[in-house]
């Protein structure tokens, strides 16, 4: 009995994006540069990249790696692996090809698309899989071409996908955690959909929005808190490749831009653009902010000259679709420091070590119950049951929480570094320094910084033979070998590292020491020669 009117009852990625395409029809959904799609031709780019990726050879649940930046092309692939029932795993155009083949290999990926500037990077990693371009607009297999071929499909053909199913997986979101390793969450599409309601609700989503969609589509803050569930209510996207502040500006004034959504890091560019006060940002209705903390002045500085606008903090990570709490316009007032409090389909607790609730006030770590949550990692059993211990999905983000069920961030995980709201496992940049061999020792921490808000440091002990110039060395062998984003800021020498009588580095003693000082110039990685206080 079971299976009588599944089909009637399933509700996928694919099944939402066809309601929209019925929905809303020829009104403009999507604009990247001079390309515009109508929501109608969203869907039925999707089933022309599902039938194209399946006739490849790709078969439902296969993984298939996005390797780009942000363009339309980049959301058709996804499109296009949901309706087929395939895995899509976004990895950050930023890797180097080692990183990128450490997550072709861990995934088991069949395929990756990559941008054509991307495409030398993307064939150094990853074993026999099947290759091909994100937005060449040409080609056997490209995702551009595809979504514009009518030889894969027109209106009314058959549905693709027919297989698919609510639970089945839908992406891999890679995620840094303490030990180095990037974490593939497995999302299906039902716990994808159930944040897209709570985002809808949350977040106060209208389709008369006019949304600038300006943060990189791999991160799942961009993709799953605004684009898709902007898209799915109706409202228009202007998508861009990257947040250049004076282009940001200009196309909020001259589009009448609603809604916008940045990391407090893009907010601090904007806010010390030139063009800032001489833009007329009135348009601006909704405006977001999260992925990492955002210091009270620049939230106070940002509601000041944007009086009309209305704040919305939102909290979360990966592995909950994203969006967990959400601290409301109303609410900025009286807690402007504030994450919020649980948004719809979230159950949210601070516990001691021991599960207990922490009394208001007390410091604790925040973990979630939710129809959002991952199933786990992939391939990684240990630290799934880990993660999702005592029946709860430990966050290791530490917080208090009010009588009123308010949060309040008090530190991340002590070993990531969450840089422009990017997380950075200190244990990785470790691994690829120690690589060097004028390291005898390294701990990498989280630094304050004026732009990153954190910034990555490396604390250095060398070797008696290390060169005289072993700090240029050491910045040339990290930019070798890790994405931009991961090489340190600062690399700090130091004649010894803080320890415990049983040989444990206290890296808390070295964040302690290095609380109060700045990163130093902005963008530059500095050398320095320092003792630990």
């Amino acid at each position: 009995m079971a299976e009588i009117g599944a089909r009637a009852r399933r509700n996928t990625i694919g099944d939402a994006v066809r309601r929209a395409g019925a929905r809303f029809r020829d009104r403009q959904a999507l604009r990247f540069g001079e390309r515009a799609w109508s929501f109608a031709e969203l869907d039925l780019a999707a089933d022309r990249v599902a039938r194209c990726l399946l006739a490849r050879g790709l078969r439902p649940g296969d993984r298939v790696v996005a390797y780009g930046k942000n363009s339309d092309a980049y959301l058709l692939l996804w499109l296009g692996c949901a309706r087929a029932g395939l895995v899509h795993v976004p990895a950050n155009f930023a890797l180097t090809a080692p990183e990128l083949d450490y997550i072709l290999r861990q995934s088991g990926a069949a395929a990756v698309f990559a941008q054509p500037a991307l495409r030398p990077v993307a064939d150094q990693a990853g074993g026999d899989l099947l290759r091909g371009t994100l937005d060449a607009g040409e080609g056997e297999l490209d995702i551009l071409a595809a979504a514009r071929d009518p030889r894969w499909g027109g209106p009314g053909d058959p549905e693709v996908g027919e297989g698919v199913g609510d639970e089945d997986l839908v992406q891999l979101q890679y995620t840094s955690g303490t030990t180095g390793q990037p974490k593939g969450a497995m999302m299906t599409h039902r716990a994808i959909l159930a944040e897209y309601a709570s985002v809808t609700i949350e977040l106060e989503m209208r389709r008369d929005d006019r949304a600038l969609a300006a943060l990189p589509l791999y991160h799942t803050a961009q993709m799953h808190c605004f684009t898709m569930p902007q898209m799915l209510n109706g409202a228009f996207t202007l998508l861009i490749e990257a947040p250049q502040p004076a282009l940001v500006l200009d196309l909020i004034e001259r589009e009448r831009i609603t809604s916008f959504f940045a990391p407090p890091t893009v907010w601090i560019t904007l806010l010390q653009h030139p063009d800032f006060g001489m833009r007329n940002l009135t348009s601006l209705r909704n405006i977001y902010y999260g992925a990492s903390i955002m210091p009270v002045p620049v939230l106070q500085e940002l509601r000041q000259r944007l009086p009309g606008a209305r704040p919305f903090n939102c909290y979360g990570q990966s592995e909950i679709a994203p969006l967990a709490t959400v601290l409301r316009p109303e609410e900025h007032d009286a807690r402007p420091g504030s994450v919020g409090r649980p948004v719809l389909n979230v159950e949210t607790r601070v516990v001691d070590t021991e599960m207990r609730d922490v009394a208001p006030g007390e410091r604790g770590e925040i973990v979630h119950r939710s129809p959002q949550l991952c199933l786990g990692y992939w391939n990684m059993p240990e630290e799934t049951a880990r993660a999702f211990e005592g029946g709860w999905f430990h966050s290791g983000d530490v917080a208090t929480i009010d009588a009123e069920g308010y949060l309040a961030i008090v530190d991340r995980t002590k070993d990531l570094i969450n840089t422009g709201g990017v997380l950075v496992a200190s244990r990785e940049v470790e691994e690829a320094l120690f690589t060097h061999p004028a390291v005898a020792e390294v701990a990498v921490i989280a630094v304050p910084d004026p732009k990153w808000i954190e910034a990555v440091a490396a604390v250095v002990v060398l070797r008696p033979d290390a060169p005289a110039d072993a700090e240029a060395a050491l910045l040339a062998h990290a930019r070798a070998h890790l994405a931009p984003y991961k090489v340190p800021k600062r690399i700090i020498l130091a004649e010894s590292l803080p320890k415990n009588t049983a040989g444990k580095l206290l890296k808390r003693e070295l964040r302690q020491a290095y609380a109060g000082t700045a990163s130093g110039a902005l963008g530059h990685a500095q050398a320095e020669r320092e003792r630990p206080a």
